[in-house]
Order: structure tokens, then sequence, then C-alpha cells
């Protein structure tokens, strides 16, 4: 394997552990392992310094290493979607103060810890398909988003902290058990697309639903019910 290599691709390989050379590959840049049968990746990943996207996705992994909190230059793309993931540690998000495009969704994640708030360059985020019931107020700091992508996550209400992700572009509630929806979100000024299907919301007959659902549609925002 050549270890000056910027980019490797291990996509559907039948890995079930990554190779040690990978981890002399300073100058790595790109790393995809996906759809392979990884249950665990070393702590030597934290030596390739250089990473701006990695590709974990459609594996097996329960965990993941400490040190991945230490890869300040992962900025563009962070894929962990199809796991088993039950915990996400609060260091994982330490040094990704850069990082833009985030995928946990299809684990069964319980809790996002509240690190996630380090983000700040986050401009898509998608938490699909996990077993959240609750977000944390730090989520409020990612105020360069502009995806949020939270489909079937066990949520009961959209927390307060939203209202300051004034970049918002798309907001993607779909299955969820809502008892109601904010009428703040009517404020969201860069709002385009609001997904509510499937979310048994009999308030969203009421007048006052209609009235703040009317305003978002004649301004151009798509209201899926």
């Amino acid at each position: 394997m050549d270890t000056s290599a910027t980019e490797l691709n291990f996509w559907r390989k039948g890995l079930d552990h990554l190779p040690d050379e990978i981890f002399n590959s300073t100058g790595l840049e790109v790393l995809n392992a996906s759809e392979n049968r990884l249950t665990s990746v070393s702590e030597a990943i934290g030596n390739l310094t250089s990473l701006h996207t990695l590709d974990l996705g459609h594996n097996q992994l329960s965990d993941l290493p400490e040190s991945l909190g230490r890869l300040e230059n992962l900025t563009h793309y962070l894929y962990l979607h199809d796991n088993n993931l039950t915990v996400l540690r609060d260091s994982l998000f330490a040094g990704m103060r850069r990082l833009r495009y985030l995928n946990i969704s299809g684990n069964r994640l319980a809790r996002l810890p509240e690190s996630l708030g380090n983000l700040q360059a986050l401009e898509e985020f998608h938490a699909d398909d996990n077993l959240l019931g609750a977000l944390p107020a730090s989520l409020g700091k990612l105020t360069a988003l502009r995806e949020l992508h939270l489909r079937n996550t066990g949520l009961r209400e959209v927390p307060e902290s939203l209202r300051q992700l004034t970049l918002l572009n798309i907001l993607d509630l779909r299955g969820n058990q809502f008892v109601r929806i904010p009428d703040w979100l009517r404020d969201l000024p860069e709002l385009v697309k609001l997904d509510l299907r499937w979310t048994g919301l009999s308030w969203k007959h009421t007048p006052e639903a209609q009235g703040w659902m009317v305003a978002l549609s004649a301004r151009g925002c798509r209201v899926l019910l």
C-alpha cells in the first residue's frame, strides 16, 4: 500500500479491520472505508492529521476511538451512518471546529453530547433514525447550519435553541410525535423547506397552525404535512 497516497478507497472490500499501514499515511486526506464489516477502529487513526474526509458508514461500529477528536483538519465530511453506535463521547467533537458535514443517522444513539456545539462551521447535520427523544441546547450554537435532518428520532418538542439557526434552509422533522410546533419557526428567515409528515399532529389543523403555515408558504417555504 502506498503510504504517500492522499486518498484511499476501501469501499466494499470485506474488511473486518483497517490495515495497520494506513495509520502511517500522515499525508492522507480522504479515507473511505464504508460498507465493510468493521466493528472498531484503532486509536491510531488520530495519526492521520491531514484527513479532511472520513467515511465509516455502513459498518458494525459500536464505539469510536477517542483520538478522532484530535483530527482538527477533518473539515469536509464525517459519515457514520448505519452503524451500531449507542454513545458519542463528548471528546469526539473536541477538535472538529471546522467540520462542515456530519451524518450519524441509522444508529442507536439515545443522546447527543453537549460538545456538538463545538461544530460551529457545520452546515449539514443528519441524525435521522436514532432514539434521541431530546436534543442538547448546544445545538443552537451551530449557527452556520443550513440543513438539519431529525427524522424518526423520538422527539416530543422542538427545542427553543433552534430559533438561533437563522441560516437554516431545510428542517426535516418527519416521523416524530410532537404535541405542537412552536410558531417561531415561521421567523427563521432562510427556511425554504419544513417537513412535518407522519408527526400525528392534530394541532396542525387548528387556525393558529394554519395561519403561520400559510405565512411560511407565502414567502416561498415549502411546508410538507
